[in-house]
């Protein structure tokens, strides 16, 4: 799917340009839960579509009763997938806030994930809310060979994931941040499992991207010459293969990968590879997401500054 032109301002909607999924989330907030139905109904064999929308889905749905009631009276596969996103999200949010329902949001988040892996049993997508979670307990299975650092951590759920759907990106991502600092985990664990997952990925994977997902990660601002980490000869050899074997794919993409395009492009233009870095904003057209640029300072501000960096409009004051 091509991505429209830039018209002068930024898109930041994470439906970006699936506009099925737009309008369903607009009648969500109204209340109505038919057209997310049929929305997630049509992804049953395209897991990367499926993880995508029920996940914008669950933040539109995460503070209404909508996927509660949609349970009680119509109690498909779907309805019981996007009460675990929604459960997943809400045990979460609670356990970063600190609040005194974290546990009891938790012990609901599983018993709905536990519904919608009975109801899709081939289904990765609620293995993947599970595997959301796995952060709170720090999980101890052992790493498999080939980890410098065999970082311990949640693999029997991960592999679990795999074997329904090898390359699923979610559950990548998923999985990459159990071993992030602000998740109990170490830098080396970061880039050792970035890097063993990455590389066993096909050349034309966004998995392929998980190094650079590390390296924002790690970004520390007050470290000398921080912002020099993505001109050195292995990180551009990185991105620079990335951007020849992973962007020609994202034409046929059934939605603009907002987010991968957007660490690509922070990468080329960090390793001040500017005329790829362009051809990676054309890809994106008015789409924007908050990360990786929010790593960096106010997300539109980093944006802009590198859009600019590449000869390419941005929004006009106000």
């Amino acid at each position: 799917m091509a991505a429209e032109l830039f018209e002068g301002q930024y898109v930041w909607h994470p439906a970006a340009d699936d506009r099925a999924l737009a309008s369903v989330c607009v009648d969500v907030r109204a209340g109505r839960y038919r057209a997310a139905h049929e929305a997630l109904a049509e992804t049953r064999s395209d897991f990367a579509l499926r993880a995508h929308r029920s996940l914008v889905l669950a933040s539109e749905a995460a503070s209404t009763d909508l996927v509660e009631r949609w349970l009680d009276e119509e109690p498909t596969p779907e309805a019981a997938l996007m009460w675990a996103r929604v459960a997943v999200q809400r045990a979460l949010r609670a356990a970063d806030a600190r609040d005194d329902r974290a546990e009891a949001l938790e012990r609901i988040a599983l018993t709905a994930c536990d519904r919608a892996t009975g109801a899709a049993p081939a289904d990765p997508t609620p293995w993947v809310a599970r595997l959301a979670m796995a952060r709170l307990h720090r999980l101890r299975d052992p790493a498999p060979h080939g980890l410098l650092t065999a970082p311990p951590g949640p693999w029997r759920l991960f592999a679990h994931i795999l074997s329904l759907d090898p390359w699923h990106r979610e559950a990548h991502h998923r999985f990459l941040s159990c071993f992030f600092t602000r998740h109990g985990g170490s830098v080396t664990a970061a880039w050792d499992v970035a890097a063993f997952l990455s590389q066993r990925a096909p050349g034309d994977s966004p998995l392929r991207l998980l190094p650079l997902v590390a390296l924002v990660e790690n970004y520390n601002p007050t470290q000398l010459l921080a912002d020099r980490v993505w001109e050195q000869p292995q990180w551009r050899s990185t991105t620079l293969s990335i951007y020849q074997n992973w962007l020609p794919s994202v034409a046929g993409y059934r939605f603009t990968p907002v987010l991968d395009l957007a660490y690509l492009a922070h990468a080329l233009v960090m390793g001040q590879r500017e005329f790829e870095a362009r051809a990676v904003f054309t890809a994106m057209g008015p789409y924007a997401s908050r990360m990786p640029w929010s790593a960096f300072g106010d997300p539109a501000e980093q944006l802009s500054r590198a859009r600019r960096a590449c000869g390419l409009p941005v929004p006009g004051p106000g």
